[in-house]
């Protein structure tokens, strides 16, 4: 019989042979060779289940070390974004602290932090669109009110331009005209100011005779350079084309507030503007720009300065000469917005000297051309008008323009009574006021469209603003016409609109 091998090498050993042949001794041998073959099985399945054992352990020994340095990055990436949000937090978040609930309850005071300062951010925003609002509605008001006796001093100035005045008045209405036209644009820039300041100025692209340009500059700024004894000298590069591509209004109000400026700081001296041309192509003309003057000069310390909006180099300066500061602001924003900038050179008690360049497109008209005069062009016979306006002075202004015109001309004092009118007689425009008692334009206006969609109706208004523009067509208004009225303007848009009649 086969034992286990260990009992094999005992009985060989110790065991004689004759004891091999009793029947009870070989019960026994096989009894303890199967319990050596039991506990063989049991080594090897207790060494096999260490063995599973310890490598389980391995395995998640690794495993748990890999979740601690997760838990470890997420932890550190926390405290991290934390530090981001708010860069004085890590002085209250200890860094070595490893606990997740304290890191947890630290970034929930953190958005509750964040939260309060988003109330009031929203708060703050909500403040800051009322003022907007209320700077809006204030300018709106202001337009209105400054336009309205402006409008009556550009129109009648027109009027007695074609009164047939004296050669001796030609001269003086002129300047008049020049003077309230740059008064207008001084006024558009006061009360846009903020348009400017975003950038929202949309810049014109038409014919430019600079020439000119330059001339009545220099002719609304003559009696006051005599006032103060001064002579004003235009120097003017005959190279440059007799016309250019480019924004009239803005280069006007540009160049008259630097002459301006000159004249009020000199007395008894000389203001010279120059025009130079600096390059030129196909398309493209760079101008040079200077203003002198042999004035009161500023300070090095001050030339900065006097380019900040209400900004001037001391307040003797506003006692003694006038302004508000913000003419050269204005100047500095437009150019600026042109890809340009203005610079100057001073010395006090010795002058000074502004100057910039600015390009223009260049024009394809190389000829002046002579206007037509009003009267030739003019003519507005059989059309029947209704004008609303409840400011006398506009009303016997713009019923003056007309009827030159052969116009037939109604009027309603206010948008009640042109309301009733628009019922009971057949117009062929209405010329609506925006601003008026008892029912206002943009009222009006809608009752109108309500049992007339055909007749034109074109708004007079003092504020072209993007808002008041979205109010007069929402009103059902056709067009709209800014105040002061030029009679040009207003001759060709009531031209456009009208039926055949």
């Amino acid at each position: 019989m086969n034992y286990h091998k260990v009992l094999e090498r005992q009985i060989s050993k110790l065991l004689p042979e004759s004891y091999l042949q009793d029947e009870n001794i070989l019960k026994f041998l096989t009894t303890i060779s199967n319990s050596y073959q039991t506990f063989e099985k049991d080594k090897k399945m207790s060494e096999h289940a260490f063995s599973v054992s310890e490598n389980e352990y391995q395995e998640l020994n690794k495993y748990l070390r890999q979740q601690n340095e997760i838990r470890h990055q997420s932890i550190l990436q926390l405290k991290e974004a934390i530090r981001s949000l708010d860069k004085d937090a890590i002085v209250a978040l200890d860094e070595n602290d490893d606990n997740l609930i304290n890191i947890i309850a630290f970034l929930q005071k953190q958005i509750t932090k964040s939260k309060e300062i988003e109330t009031h951010l929203i708060a703050a925003k909500e403040f800051a669109e009322k003022a907007a609002m209320a700077k809006s509605d204030f300018l709106s008001v202001m337009s209105h009110e400054i336009r309205t006796p402006l409008n009556a001093i550009t129109g009648y100035i027109h009027l007695l331009q074609n009164e047939d005045p004296l050669p001796s008045q030609v001269d003086f209405l002129r300047i008049l005209q020049i003077s309230a036209d740059n008064l207008l644009s001084l006024i558009n820039d006061v009360l846009d100011f903020g348009k400017i300041e975003e950038g929202k100025i949309v810049f014109a692209d038409r014919d430019i005779d600079i020439r000119h340009l330059v001339n009545n500059i220099k002719m609304a700024n003559r009696l006051k350079a005599e006032e103060k004894g001064n002579t004003i000298k235009v120097m003017f590069d005959d190279d440059i084309p007799v016309y250019i591509k480019g924004d009239e209004v803005r280069l006007t109000q540009v160049l008259n507030n630097l002459l301006s400026n000159a004249i009020k700081f000199t007395h008894n001296g000389k203001v010279t503007l120059e025009v130079h041309l600096k390059t030129i192509s196909h398309d493209r003309v760079m101008l040079y720009f200077a203003v002198k003057d042999t004035g009161i000069g500023i300070a090095k310390d001050k030339q900065k300065l006097i380019f900040e909006r209400f900004t001037q180099e001391n307040s003797n300066i506003t006692r003694e000469y006038g302004g508000s500061g913000l003419g050269l602001a204005i100047i500095r924003k437009l150019l600026l917005l042109q890809d340009s900038d203005i610079y100057v050179d001073s010395e006090q008690g010795k002058g000074s000297t502004f100057y910039f360049s600015l390009e223009f497109g260049r024009s394809s008209t190389i000829q002046r051309e002579e206007k037509v005069t009003e009267h030739v062009k003019n003519d507005l016979m059989g059309a029947k008008i209704l004008l609303v306006e409840d400011v006398e002075f506009n009303v016997l202004l713009a019923q003056k323009i007309l009827t030159r015109w052969n116009a037939e001309v109604s009027w309603a004092e206010n948008g009640l009574v042109a309301v009733q009118k628009m019922k009971e007689n057949d117009f062929d425009i209405v010329l609506m006021d925006l601003q008026m008692p008892v029912m206002d334009g943009l009222t009006a206006s809608s009752e109108i469209r309500k049992f007339n969609t055909n007749t034109p109706i074109l708004a007079l208004t003092a504020s072209t603003s993007i808002e008041v523009q979205d109010r007069v067509f929402g009103s059902g208004m056709t067009d709209f016409i800014s105040k002061p009225l030029n009679p040009g303007y207003l001759y060709d848009t009531i031209l456009k609109y009208l039926q055949p009649y």
